[in-house]
């Protein structure tokens, strides 16, 4: 492509700078020519500022057309004031601008790519770059498949207001995304743009809403949404141990052992087709023993509103072989004590009658894992889970998502989609232990991509994410900052220039960062015209 060929529709004398007068390694300095170009302050928009730094510019060299980044200006006059106008410069005046060459498009191509060794030379031409060439320029950026539609344009570049962002789903998607910003930056409003454009576009989405924030975002002929505890269940035996001392927080290994006591306990009750709990005191040990042997692997249903009661009937030891041979179970007071706080908690999270409406067998509602299992074979289905209506405890939030991890990832044969899960640090770690909540989510980071399925994921503070999930993360949505931890756990993605104005991004910038383009964007998304429940209300 031609220098003509890429300011086809404009004067591009408009757009030139000057010439090239000092090569370096490490950058180039062009000098002034147009004086035109910084006096006439009437052509001055948010797409054409060469008095500034940060603008493109274009180099026609014998190369080819060299891409380059402006760090510096600077005029040689040191007192300034003495001008009244840049055309007051008297003969041996200059003015310079330093440039870091970004990238090389050869003649024979159309598109941009890195400079390698490659170098500018003296008295080469220096433009300032259209809009235009920066749409190239991101087209250039992707290592993505040629042959993928991109989405439609969710972001403008800073300070270029008409150049449009406009990504292949492969681009943002393939290595898994991250948003990453503080309270009120902006970090939902870019979520939903997002999902909008893939939504839209007929591409699949799995959705969970911790907050109800996205319930009226889309409509019931674009997704389907379900609401758990109120039009969707699962039933009890579908979860697996894990996932129950994720659900209640068990502090310890000794409160993990009481759970799985317990619920074996219910499974023999209803197993017998006992409604009520397993009551051991003065029971034959041996009796009971073989009993609860008995219960196999396809007696995995319960009554889950006996737990509490179960837990305390847990509470039993075996009393000393003396001479009377007493075989029965005797009450035991220091487990019951141990057991009183653990009772609590759980009867705690069953105040909630979501909560129990949520883990029964209602044939009037939707099963959750049928559900998803439909999802997952289904072209171009999207579906919607809001779990707001359970509470906002860590528990329940973490184990609905390690559900769903572990069932989809089971899955053979599936439609790639987009797993959107809102607030990832709410299903970081217990407040009871150390246990993290992200075995499921990092066994989709780490296998998931084999299989299509794409991790979104926001947060307000990336080090509540397991270090292993952020570490299989390669594209992020970067906004505000302002904790110097925050900053550096993700310094490794960005460079110097970057880290510098993570803090200093107003509400809905945002630096994108991959390893799937060559160069870090600094963006400003546009906002959604969808619904979205995330208005901070005025004091």
């Amino acid at each position: 492509m031609t220098l003509e060929e890429l300011y086809a529709g404009v004067n591009i004398q408009d757009y030139y700078f000057g010439k090239v007068t000092q090569v370096y390694r490490s950058c180039s300095i062009a000098q002034l020519d147009n004086l035109s170009l910084l006096s006439d302050r009437s052509r001055f928009t948010k797409s054409f500022l060469p008095n500034t730094i940060n603008n493109f510019v274009v180099i026609d060299s014998t190369v080819g057309i060299f891409l380059g980044e402006i760090f510096e200006n600077k005029a040689s006059r040191k007192n300034i004031f003495e001008m009244s106008s840049i055309a007051d410069e008297k003969t041996n005046d200059y003015h310079e601008i330093s440039i870091d060459t970004i990238a090389l498009m050869k003649p024979e191509s159309d598109k941009f790519e890195l400079a390698g060794f490659k170098t500018l030379g003296i008295t080469d031409n220096v433009y300032l770059a259209t809009d235009e060439i920066y749409k190239i320029f991101l087209s250039s950026l992707e290592f993505s498949h040629d042959q993928e539609e991109p989405l439609p344009p969710f972001a403008t570049f800073i300070n270029r207001s008409q150049a449009e962002v406009s990504l292949k789903p492969s681009t943002l998607f393939n290595r898994h995304l991250m948003c990453i910003g503080a309270t009120n930056s902006g970090k939902s409003t870019t979520a939903l743009a997002i999902l909008d454009k893939v939504v839209s576009t007929k591409r699949k989405a799995l959705i969970i809403d911790p907050t109800g924030e996205y319930r009226n975002a889309f409509s019931d002929d674009e997704i389907t949404k379900l609401t758990l505890g109120v039009d969707t269940t699962i039933s009890p035996g579908k979860i697996t141990m894990e996932q129950w001392e994720k659900l209640f927080e068990a502090e310890n290994s000794s409160q993990g052992a009481v759970l799985s006591e317990a619920i074996t306990s219910l499974r023999y009750m209803k197993k017998v087709g006992e409604d009520t709990y397993y009551y051991k005191v003065g029971e034959n040990i041996d009796e009971v023993q073989e009993n609860l042997a008995s219960v196999s692997n396809d007696d995995t249903d319960f009554n889950i509103e006996l737990l509490p009661e179960q837990i305390q009937a847990e509470s039993v030891c075996e009393p000393d072989r003396d001479n009377n041979y007493s075989f029965k179970y005797c009450y035991d007071s220091l487990k019951a004590n141990s057991n009183a706080s653990f009772i609590q908690k759980i009867q705690y999270q069953m105040t909630n009658t979501k909560f129990l409406s949520f883990f029964s067998n209602d044939p009037n509602m939707y099963n959750l894992l049928d559900v998803i299992e439909d999802f997952v074979h289904l072209p171009e289905a999207s579906l919607y889970i809001d779990t707001s209506s359970l509470g906002a405890a860590e528990g329940i939030g973490g184990m609905v998502i390690d559900l769903v991890s572990n069932f989809v990832i089971s899955r053979d044969n599936i439609c790639p989609f987009v797993f959107f899960i809102d607030e990832v640090h709410r299903y970081a770690k217990s407040r009871y232990s150390d246990k993290e909540f992200h075995g499921g989510l990092t066994l989709l980071a780490r296998e998931g991509r084999k299989k299509g399925i794409f991790l979104y994921l926001t947060t307000q503070n990336p080090k509540d994410v397991s270090a292993v999930l952020f570490g299989q993360i390669g594209t992020m949505l970067i906004h505000r900052l302002m904790l110097n931890d925050e900053i550096r756990t993700v310094e490794s993605h960005l460079d110097d220039y970057a880290i510098k104005h993570v803090r200093k991004l107003n509400q809905g910038e945002v630096i994108l960062t991959s390893v799937n383009l060559l160069h870090n964007m600094f963006i400003h998304v546009k906002k959604s015209d969808r619904t979205q429940y995330n208005d901070t209300p005025l004091l």
